[in-house]
């Protein structure tokens, strides 16, 4: 099996992100169980800051808005100012390999429409960063047809370092990893090709070679007609301690 590329994949700054709107924010929001003063960390939160923006400003959530990116939290804290949240959102730079946050210290923990590490990295990382009973959000890739082309599986399977997952495996892998899985959705075949216009039209020849891998992407994508075949999910978990026991059955019989 070929090793993983570079994480995080990279995703031009300026592109709207693949579930990256208010109505996602919301439901995940719903699901997360947020209130006034839950502490909740966006991770790899784009320069816009939507996501804690909403979740600071209509649930009054704490919310950390981190970016490995210093030109992307400066927009996000000038942002934070003007709309007079400095006291509910604190943006900050990481390092996505030493993350420097508190274990155990957030109520939910949302990546909207970025891939930051390999799937099962993710989830032991982020999962020590939530408090009993928190919630992780979750963007990954996902194969949304039962047999994948050749040059599509030899492409996803280098991109992220092993066999590409259905949406229902990432729930089991999610489940596997220490999580009661709770919500998953991908993006349909008109909301990826939106997404993928949306990335083409923000890459620039100054992107680089870190791009080169992301137009590939396009390319295969093209080659399908508009007819997934992989697509983008995003699911949602809470933290299940050792140990716990499993929620009773939701039918009556």
């Amino acid at each position: 099996m070929s090793p993983a590329e570079p994480f995080p994949l990279y995703h031009p700054a300026d592109a709207r992100r693949a579930f990256g709107s208010d109505d996602v924010t919301r439901r995940f929001a719903k699901v997360a169980q947020l209130e006034p003063g839950s502490n909740v960390l966006v991770l790899g939160c784009g320069a816009d800051g939507a996501a804690a923006l909403l979740l600071a400003r209509e649930l009054g959530c704490s919310v950390v808005a981190a970016d490995t990116d210093a030109d992307v939290v400066s927009a996000v804290r000038e942002r934070v100012r003007n709309q007079g949240l400095a006291d509910r959102i604190e943006t900050r730079g990481v390092d996505l390999d030493t993350l420097g946050l508190p274990e155990g210290a957030f109520h939910a923990v949302l990546v909207q429409g970025r891939v930051l590490y390999p799937l099962r990295d993710s989830l032991a990382r982020l999962r020590g960063l939530l408090a009993k009973r928190g919630r992780v959000g979750l963007t990954f890739p996902a194969r949304v047809v039962r047999v994948l082309p050749k040059a599509a599986q030899a492409f996803w399977e280098r991109r992220v370092g092993g066999p590409l997952l259905h949406p229902g495996e990432l729930l089991q892998a999610l489940e596997a990893s220490g999580y009661e899985p709770e919500s998953s959705e991908t993006l349909s075949d008109v909301e990826l090709d939106d997404y993928y216009r949306e990335v083409e039209a923000n890459l620039r020849p100054t992107s680089g070679p870190r791009a080169a891998s992301l137009r590939e992407e396009l390319s295969l994508h093209r080659e399908n007609n508009g007819k997934a075949v992989v697509s983008y999910a995003f699911f949602v978990g809470r933290r299940k301690e050792q140990g716990e026991k499993p929620p009773a059955s939701r039918d009556r019989g």
